[in-house]
């Protein structure tokens, strides 16, 4: 019985993990679950799976939910605050964290976790893209076992030799794959008018609105490639990004021999999330067959730079001092959400961060104080850029 913590439990990650476990209640318990402040769901899941620990930052839904599962007669210990999140990420009781929080707000614990040796099962690609040298460190000092949960990573390590230090001599090159969201076909001309509505409806997956809108984008693509290059140790310039949008073929490895293998399944979260949680070893996950029959095509195309502009800011990043990633991905949390507000167009987005990362992108940074705080003075930067483009 593997003993897991899933941070970001009431969100798309978060729910599709649940899903998973329930196929498989015999061999997983529930140690703690942690969200933000969404205490209502989080209550459903505390009587659905009694974990031992409930943890919401936000004090007063954690205090709601307190109230509401002693009114259920659920014994599950309810915590608040982010510190909270960072107990429960590196408690002994535990063997495996899914780290699914949303945004450099999942840092602290998803560190936390790869710290104290735990199977980190990531979904929290912004630990990597803010602070990737630091957590690989993290893990290597920790002895755990890191696991990527994005589909196009997971399908990267299913596709790589199981000796890792193949990769660098066997690899020529990866490849991620990436839907083309809902505006492959769309006139660049007309995606200043797009709203948050037109940009969460996503043609593949069901997902958060802020993923969605990286998706649309695919600024997505481009925060995955800066995770595939620590996660895989593996130069900019031998990372490709090819549109496919049906969303079958996850992602492939070519090899020098002129092999390419090839990850493929339904679009659905739960394979990846499966993988993880069982590696090195595989059980349901709960997704649909693939019939490649039934797909009847494949198709492959180049991203269009005039329709998805921010794809190249990840390459730039990566050639820029160690903080620029941290200064694009805050930008663009500050950028997508004021999208979502109203306060900021759709081709804004990749103004502000472009903008902000030409501002700051020159910025050293590598211990975790000092990349927070180039995290806060990019928000600021960006901020001040969403200001300047609503006038």
């Amino acid at each position: 019985m593997k003993r897991l913590t899933i941070l970001g439990s009431t969100g798309s990650i978060g729910c599709s993990t649940l899903e998973v476990l329930r196929l498989h209640r015999d061999a997983f318990e529930v140690f703690a679950l942690g969200a933000r402040a969404s205490d209502g769901r989080l209550l459903e899941q505390c009587l659905e799976f009694s974990p031992t620990f409930a943890v919401l930052e936000d004090a007063q839904a954690a205090a709601r939910l307190e109230r509401s599962l002693r009114e259920q007669g659920c014994r599950t210990e309810v915590l608040a605050g982010a510190r909270a999140l960072v107990q429960v990420a590196a408690a002994p009781q535990t063997d495996m964290v899914m780290a699914a929080i949303v945004g450099a707000a999942g840092l602290d614990s998803a560190l936390a976790a790869a710290r104290a040796g735990k199977r980190v099962l990531l979904a929290n690609k912004e630990s990597l893209v803010v602070a990737g040298d630091l957590f690989m460190q993290a893990m290597r000092d920790g002895g755990g076992e890191l696991l990527p949960i994005d589909s196009e990573h997971s399908a990267i390590l299913q596709s790589l030799p199981e000796q890792r230090e193949c990769w660098p001599h066997d690899v020529r090159e990866i490849t991620l794959t990436a839907s083309g969201g809902p505006f492959r076909r769309t006139d660049p001309a007309q995606l200043a008018s797009i709203t948050p509505e037109q940009a969460c409806a996503h043609p593949n997956w069901s997902m958060g609105r802020k993923i969605s809108v990286d998706s649309a984008t695919m600024m997505n693509k481009a925060l995955e490639v800066i995770e595939a290059h620590h996660l895989f140790a593996m130069p900019a310039d031998r990372i490709r990004v090819l549109i496919h949008p049906q969303s079958i073929v996850h992602s492939m490895v070519t090899y020098h021999d002129g092999s390419v293998v090839a990850q493929l399944g339904a679009p659905d979260m739960r394979t990846p999330i499966a993988y993880g949680l069982s590696w090195p070893r595989r059980m349901a996950s709960g997704s649909s067959w693939l019939d490649l029959a039934q797909v009847g095509r494949l198709e492959f195309e180049r991203p269009d730079a005039a329709r998805f502009p921010g794809l190249g800011l990840a390459y730039a990043a990566l050639r820029m001092p160690s903080g620029a990633c941290a200064v694009l991905n805050a930008a663009n949390e500050v950028a997508v959400q004021a999208f979502l507000d109203g306060a900021l167009g759709f081709t804004d987005i990749h103004r502000v961060n472009a903008s902000t990362l030409e501002r700051l992108g020159d910025s050293h940074a590598q211990e975790l104080g000092a990349l927070l705080e180039l995290d806060a003075r990019a928000r600021r930067e960006a901020s001040s850029q969403v200001r300047a483009a609503a006038r």
